[in-house]
């Protein structure tokens, strides 16, 4: 089970406080500091959606319309389906790679910096954070990562390499989280973009997310995320 770290010092505000989607702005990138903002609702991003600047204060937003993708309503294409028989699914194999690869500075919009990079890698060693990832040989060519707290799966980022990629390696999140608590576990991905629209991914009004993260919460971990020492362990769930 994932180690849990000390409490954080910082105290935040209810979720659905905020005036928009900015709740508060402010405290540390802690480990236990991140775990409680999501427990609460709140994920930390720079107020401008770009990496910060040294020194810069951290943003902690809770979107009043949030993005959610129910297991349920994963829209998998038949050019998803005949790519992904060309990659081989890996859980927290790469996590420092992954996290690179989403941080890549040549990306549109980039907002993950040092200072990120290094408060998900300490939560992945602690064995709150994974990633999921698509290998074709020895090469990485897409994957993602994110929080994974109970039935709550707190998605950052993702990138692809290569051709639908990225979209194989959320095909394989949805299975693993596909099982008797799937109709309470809850994959959050901030806010619906375009792109994420097409995969599934519906808004909720915050009051609702904020329901079902409590419902979520209450679940326990899906196996694949619960072995104490699955960080840096090969874990192949699909070839």
């Amino acid at each position: 089970m994932p180690l849990e770290p000390p409490p954080t010092p910082w105290e935040f505000p209810p979720a659905d406080s905020g005036d928009g989607d900015l709740v508060a702005v402010g405290a540390d990138l802690a480990p236990g500091t991140l775990l409680a903002a999501y427990r609460g609702g709140l994920f930390p991003m720079a107020v401008d959606g770009t990496a910060t600047r040294q020194g810069s204060a951290m943003a902690w937003w809770s979107p009043e319309r949030r993005g959610v993708l129910p297991l349920s309503c994963l829209r998998v294409t038949r050019s998803m389906r005949q790519s992904a028989r060309g990659f081989e699914l890996r859980v927290d194999t790469a996590f420092t790679d992954v996290v690179a690869a989403c941080a890549d500075p040549a990306r549109p919009g980039g907002w993950i910096d040092d200072a990120i990079a290094a408060a998900y890698t300490e939560l992945h060693r602690l064995g709150w954070a994974h990633s999921v990832e698509a290998w074709r040989g020895d090469e990485l060519s897409g994957g993602l990562y994110g929080v994974a707290i109970g039935g709550l799966f707190a998605g950052e980022s993702m990138f692809a390499r290569a051709r639908d990629a990225s979209k194989v390696a959320l095909m394989g999140l949805v299975e693993m989280l596909d099982d008797e608590h799937a109709t309470t576990r809850l994959i959050d991905t901030q806010w619906q973009t375009a792109h994420l629209a097409t995969l599934g991914v519906r808004e909720v009004p915050r009051r609702e997310y904020l329901a079902l993260l409590q419902q979520a919460l209450a679940v326990p971990l899906p196996d694949v995320f619960s072995d104490p020492e699955a960080s840096g362990d090969p874990k192949v769930l699909r070839g």
